[in-house]
């Protein structure tokens, strides 16, 4: 008889009723879920009397106590002993979704995420009025692999001021219906471990409900400092529940020339690639191309990173074959103090030579 408690309390969940019926539930101890795996109960009936009965259960959200899943089976039929159930067994269950986020097939899988599980009996024809409340376990499936931080790189030290930050979404894909992303980057103070920086300090940049797997630091965002260390961290959400976290990575921001403080007369040459630079540009936008293809006029575009809208300006340049430099007029273009554009020129070849820049109409 000891034996037989204890192997009921090693399984989990435990429900008793006035009836002599005990119900423990079979959840998984972690990793990918089915549906289908919440309905593995075991059901031991004490009465001499067969019991007729049912099970609701009730899935949510622990942290903002939200309800997910309901779910209620058929009338079972259960005679003394013991007996092992599966989701078979309860067919017709009858669901009601109330989050986008579950998966309404039969053998779809749980998303990734932290749920609580609430079961209860309901015995047919049990007068005594000692009908059981809601007994809850907790569970937690965490995906295959949790997203992974790509770049800036861990420790590393970067030659710009507005970074860009990059990682690598977890797997499996399907296992989420609405794959999202929460970004934040906060500053290392003194003494701290990224760790604890991410979770008690206020943060410098936060992305919330992202789609893409980047992220650009806004240009009109607290202006990060080269004499201190930052920590950033990427959460992985399926709707709003929590799915997976990367790991705390850092970076610190090398000590460059500000923007813009160069030499009367010095132009910044155009680039095929982008990279991490960004040059802070007023009434004159000053660059240097060599023309191989020996394009007689070259065509321009300035376009706004930030909005991802169309060109804010576009225009032609005169050209002559081997190094040019040229003085691109900025005023009454329209562009927004403060903000970070793109300029790029177009040649015969179809490439496009460009740099990064900030417009700041009082230089």
């Amino acid at each position: 008889m000891k034996r037989s408690l204890f192997l009921l309390l090693a399984l989990g969940l435990s429900l008793r009723v006035a009836a002599q019926v005990s119900m423990t539930i079979q959840l998984p101890p972690a990793g990918v879920m089915l549906k289908a795996q919440l309905w593995n109960i075991v059901l031991v009936s004490a009465s001499n009397a067969s019991v007729n009965m049912r099970i609701t259960m009730r899935l949510t959200d622990p942290q903002t106590n939200q309800p997910l899943l309901t779910g209620i089976t058929r009338n079972i039929l259960l005679n003394k002993g013991a007996r092992q159930l599966q989701l078979q067994d309860f067919m017709p269950v009858q669901y009601e979704y109330l989050s986008p986020a579950i998966d309404r097939s039969a053998n779809g899988f749980l998303p990734s995420g932290n749920y609580m599980a609430c079961y209860s009996m309901i015995v047919e024809g049990d007068k005594s009025g000692n009908q059981p409340g809601e007994d809850c376990i907790p569970f937690t499936i965490e995906p295959v692999s949790p997203p992974l931080l790509n770049t800036p790189a861990n420790k590393s030290e970067l030659e710009t001021i507005l970074p860009q930050f990059t990682w690598i979404p977890p797997a499996p894909l399907n296992l989420f219906s609405d794959l999202n992303y929460d970004l934040t980057l906060t500053e290392v103070y003194p003494g701290q471990s990224p760790e604890e920086a991410i979770q008690q300090n206020i943060a410098v940049y936060r992305a919330p409900a992202l789609r893409n797997i980047f992220a650009n630091y806004p240009s009109g965002g607290v202006q990060l400092d080269t004499g201190r260390q930052y920590a950033w961290s990427v959460t992985a959400r399926n709707g709003r529940l929590f799915a997976a976290q990367t790991e705390v990575w850092t970076f610190r921001i090398k000590s460059l020339a500000k923007p813009g403080n160069t030499p009367a007369g010095a132009y910044v040459q155009l680039k095929r690639e982008l990279d991490g630079a960004v040059v802070k540009a007023g009434r004159m936008l000053s660059v240097s191309y060599t023309n191989e293809t020996a394009d007689s006029t070259l065509h321009y575009e300035i376009i706004p990173l930030e909005a991802g809208q169309r060109a804010a300006a576009e225009g032609t340049l005169k050209a002559e074959r081997g190094h040019n430099r040229f003085e691109v007029p900025l005023e009454r273009k329209g562009l927004s103090n403060g903000r970070l554009y793109l300029f790029r020129l177009l040649n015969s070849r179809g490439e496009y030579w460009q740099l990064k820049f900030i417009y700041n109409k009082e230089d």
